[in-house]
């Protein structure tokens, strides 16, 4: 009987989930529900809109938010002039040798972010530019391209050709055929890769702090200053808000790519 119990834990797909469950109920949902417990919580417990209205009253806190709105939505937009067009002359190339730029694209993703961003923060000393919001704008772009160029390329290398075909039959130009065919049909693939850059671009505090020496705060140092000084209930307070930003523009980009996705006329 224990064996037969045993050979159905192992066969039945429904037990494989079990660790999935466990391990998202420790590591996702658990700290979800401290980050709101501590948000709408004074030192003593007590329920509180306090921490919020003490962001709402520091103007520091506001600008450095906006401020690292601006920052993500540059960064954003840079990966997708640098990485569509990359994206677009890899789905063009034989599969061999686009996989292989793709391989050099993805291999510094190996090496961790710190170590890319000391090494950054070594190439502006060795061609003696200054740190700063350059050099900040650099390292976002620099960490974060590949998430913008391998969605796209992904979306691009599954599209149905037969549609840019139809087109040519039809008698477009090429650049009708891109801008009215091709370019709408990739659009999940640039939603996307907006979500894996614009989100971790509002979080991310190490990158600010090294190429730009501590003087430039993005949110993200705001939210870690305030952990590191034992605020806890401000600094979830400060992380449930970006938080519910990351969560609207995600539902925002499902939309726009869902919509892409059902329809829509291409012409």
């Amino acid at each position: 009987m224990r064996l037969l119990n045993i050979r159905k834990l192992f066969t039945s797909r429904k037990y494989w989930t079990i660790p999935y469950v466990v391990f998202a109920a420790l590591f996702v949902i658990l700290p979800l529900i401290l980050i709101v417990f501590f948000a709408f919580t004074d030192e003593e417990g007590n329920f509180t809109l306090a921490n919020f209205s003490k962001f709402m009253a520091h103007p520091e806190a506001v600008n450095t938010f906006i401020y690292s709105i601006g920052i993500a939505i540059v960064n954003t937009l840079i990966c997708i002039l640098l990485g569509y067009p990359a994206a677009y002359i890899l789905s063009r190339m034989k599969s061999g040798y686009a996989q292989t730029v793709v391989m050099l694209f993805v291999l510094p993703m190996w090496v961790n972010i710190l170590i890319r961003t000391l090494a950054t923060v070594a190439l502006f000393d060795f061609l003696r530019l200054p740190l700063g919001e350059g050099a900040l704008i650099f390292g976002m772009v620099y960490n974060y391209i590949p998430f913008m160029i391998y969605p796209i390329y992904n979306t691009l290398m599954k599209m149905d050709h037969s549609y840019v075909e139809a087109a040519q039959d039809l008698g477009a130009t090429p650049f009708q055929v891109f801008v009215k065919t091709i370019f709408p049909l990739s659009m999940p693939g640039v939603a996307s890769g907006v979500l894996m850059v614009f989100m971790p671009t509002i979080s991310t505090f190490a990158i600010a702090e090294l190429l730009t020496i501590n003087n430039i705060k993005l949110f993200g140092t705001t939210i870690q200053e305030n952990i590191n000084n034992s605020m806890w209930n401000y600094g979830a307070a400060l992380s449930l808000i970006m938080l519910f930003l990351i969560g609207a523009s995600t539902l925002f980009a499902s939309d726009e790519a869902s919509d892409k996705e059902e329809g829509g006329s291409l012409w």
